[in-house]
C-alpha cells in the first residue's frame, strides 16, 4: 500500500503540491484526476522516489521511497512524453529495460508488439505520438514492477488502441500482484477502468475515494409522474443534485441510495420509475459540491 501523509513539495518559491494525505490500496486501478498544472505529475515523481518532499512523507507497505532502491524497484514510472534513446527501436528499449527491471518479461513485450502492430525494428523516432506511447506503455506492462506509475495514459492514443490499454490493465491485475495509478485531466477516460479516484486541484488533494462508495450515496433516476403536485414534492424531499424536465419525463441525480430515492418516488404514484447508471462527473459533482466547489470549473 502506498501511503502519503502531509505532503508538500515547491519549486523556486511555487507551491506544487500542499499537505497531500491518501492511502492507496494494492489490487486496485487508482485514477489521479486534475486539470493541467494541479500537480498531477509532481506527485506521480514523489511517488516514484524521483523527487523528494519538502515536507510529509511518501512510503510504501511503512518503507520511505526516497533513495530507497529495495522499495524503488517495485515502481515503474511512465512519464506524459516518453523518453527513447537517440535511435533506438522498440526491441533495443525492451532489452534495456530487461537490464533495468530484473522480472522485466521481454518475451511477452514482443509478443504484444506484435499484437499492436508495432515494428520491433524500425526507429521510434519515426513513431507518431501515440505509437510512441504505445512503446512507452508496452515496456512499463513488461517491466514486472508491483506499482505501475502512468502520467496521461490515453493521451495520443486512438480509440482502439485505447480499449486495447485498457484491457491490458485489466489482464495485468488478474495476473500478478500489480496496482496501476493513472494521472489524467479527462474524467471520461478513467470512467470505465479505475477502482478509486483522487481529485487534485491547485496542488491540493480534494478527496480520494473508492467508487463504489461513492456510487451507494448517489442515485440517478428518470419517472414520469402524471400529478405536477407530487412530482413537486418529490423534488422537495429528495437531496436533488440536479434534474431535468424533457416534456413529462423527469431526470433527477440525487444523494442517497438506490432503494431509498426509488421508495420515494413509488409513493407519488408514477407512470414509471427507472434507476440510470451514473457518469463519473454526475458522481464528482456531488463530491466537489461538499468540498465547495464546482467540477466544471476543475476538470475540463
Amino acid at each position: 500500500m502506498i501511503e502519503l501523509k502531509n505532503v508538500t513539495k515547491s519549486f523556486q518559491g511555487t507551491r506544487a503540491l500542499t499537505q497531500v494525505t491518501a492511502k492507496i490500496q494494492d489490487g486496485l486501478i487508482f485514477g489521479l484526476v486534475g486539470s493541467n498544472g494541479a500537480g498531477k505529475s509532481t506527485l506521480l515523481r514523489l511517488i516514484s522516489g524521483i523527487l523528494k518532499p519538502e515536507e510529509g512523507e511518501v512510503a510504501v507497505d511503512g518503507q520511505p521511497v526516497f533513495e530507497q532502491c529495495g522499495v524503488k524497484r517495485q515502481m515503474c514510472f511512465l512519464s506524459d512524453s516518453a523518453y527513447f534513446f537517440s535511435n533506438a527501436t522498440p526491441i533495443a528499449m525492451g532489452r534495456y529495460y530487461a537490464l533495468a527491471y530484473p522480472e522485466f518479461d521481454l518475451e511477452n513485450y514482443q509478443s504484444l508488439l506484435k499484437k499492436f502492430n508495432i515494428p520491433e525494428k524500425k526507429k521510434i523516432q519515426t513513431f507518431s505520438k501515440g505509437r510512441k506511447k504505445q512503446v512507452s506503455l508496452l515496456l512499463g506492462f513488461c517491466a514486472g514492477t508491483r506499482y505501475l506509475l502512468c502520467d496521461e495514459t490515453f493521451d495520443g492514443l486512438d480509440p482502439v488502441a485505447r480499449q486495447a490499454v485498457k484491457s491490458l490493465f485489466a489482464a495485468e491485475l488478474l495476473k500478478r500482484d500489480f496496482t496501476p495509478i493513472i494521472a489524467s485531466h479527462n474524467l471520461r477516460e478513467l470512467e470505465d477502468i479505475c477502482d478509486s479516484i483522487g481529485l487534485l486541484h491547485d496542488g491540493t488533494l480534494l478527496f480520494a475515494k473508492d467508487l463504489d462508495s461513492m456510487k451507494c450515496s448517489l442515485c440517478k433516476m428518470q419517472c414520469v409522474i402524471p400529478d405536477p403536485a407530487k412530482e413537486e414534492q418529490l423534488l422537495s424531499q429528495l437531496c436533488v443534485l440536479q434534474y431535468e424536465k424533457s416534456g413529462s419525463l423527469l431526470t433527477v441525480t440525487a444523494r442517497g441510495s438506490r432503494e431509498e430515492v426509488l421508495r420515494c418516488a413509488g409513493e407519488k404514484e408514477p407512470i414509471f420509475a427507472e434507476v440510470l447508471p451514473l457518469s463519473l462527473e454526475e458522481i464528482f459533482i456531488s463530491e466537489t459540491e461538499v468540498a465547495g466547489y464546482d467540477i466544471k470549473n476543475l476538470i475540463q
